[in-house]
């Protein structure tokens, strides 16, 4: 008992205290009376070290919760109780439907290119092919019906032949069904090549090189030659050839190929005074007086 410190399994006693509590007792019962008072002023202050701060802590609490009454506190087992389960809709009901979320326009930057379609290609429809004539391509010296399949699509043509002289010339009639896009093209080989003729008559739109077209008068066709043109007389059903360009703008065309053609009167009986036997100039006064039109167009090489 006389080390630096005396432990015990609450706190530690000094010697200074233990000597003046032996010093104070007499003979052993007097130590152990001062022990008994030693260890019982420590007690006392672990004690008061200990008690503070654990009062400390029950009165923050307190402080925390509301006061409450008997009967608003919950017993163990009601907070024990299972989770009541969802109430389901009623079977008439209908249910409704998230719409659907709208996607965000991604900007493309400027200067980009579409993406190429992976849509396969069909042919174009009869109603957006051209109907101008120019000497090249399917309508070059050299073309055959095969180019112009493809360039106006089979399916828009059909083959037969014409008497010329007691010889059967090969003839492709373009949109046959359609009267506004009719056309006739000759061959002069068996083998349907070798563009000979192009036949523009009837209703058809079809425009020659230059703008010459159907329904075009004398006035209109001097316009598109810069000049009068010469003329065969009218026959019995009122129709008179063109003779000559007499050289204007028409008499030579792009591509090497020529142009020629037919006016018809409307007034058959007034034109037989203008015979077919002798020749006329688009200008003459006689002439331009049955107001004749172009009721047809032929285009060779």
């Amino acid at each position: 008992m006389r080390k630096g410190a005396t432990e015990t399994g609450c706190a530690i006693m000094s010697t200074p205290i233990a000597e003046e509590l032996g010093m104070r007792g007499e003979g052993s019962s007097g130590v152990w009376r001062g022990a008994g008072l030693g260890v019982t002023a420590m007690l006392t202050v672990t004690a008061l070290t200990i008690l503070p701060p654990a009062l400390s802590s029950a009165r923050a609490q307190q402080d925390r919760q509301p006061s409450l009454n008997s009967e608003d506190v919950l017993a163990p087992s009601q907070m024990a109780q299972p989770m009541p389960a969802p109430v389901s809709e009623p079977g008439g009901a209908p249910k409704k439907r998230k719409p659907p979320e709208k996607r965000a326009a991604v900007a493309k930057p400027e200067g980009a290119k579409p993406a190429p379609s992976s849509a396969p290609a069909h042919a174009p429809r009869a109603g957006s092919f051209k109907t101008v004539i120019e000497c090249k391509g399917p309508f070059a010296r050299d073309s055959g019906m095969l180019a112009l399949a493809v360039a106006f699509d089979s399916r828009n043509m059909m083959f037969t032949h014409e008497k010329v002289q007691g010889t059967d010339v090969g003839v492709t009639v373009m949109f046959p069904k359609d009267p506004k896009r009719r056309l006739e093209v000759w061959w002069q080989n068996a083998n349907r090549t070798g563009l000979y003729l192009i036949d523009i008559a009837g209703k058809s739109t079809w425009v020659a090189p230059k703008g010459l077209r159907l329904g075009l008068t004398l006035e209109q066709v001097e316009k598109l030659n810069h000049k009068p043109f010469k003329l065969k007389g009218f026959d019995a059903d009122g129709v008179a050839a063109v003779a000559d360009w007499d050289g204007g703008e028409l008499a030579s065309l792009p591509g090497g190929c020529k142009a020629s053609g037919s006016v018809q009167a409307r007034d058959k009986k007034a034109a037989g005074e203008l015979p077919a036997k002798d020749e006329y100039s688009s200008s003459d006064p006689a002439m331009r007086a049955l107001k004749p039109a172009v009721s047809e167009i032929l285009i060779g090489y």
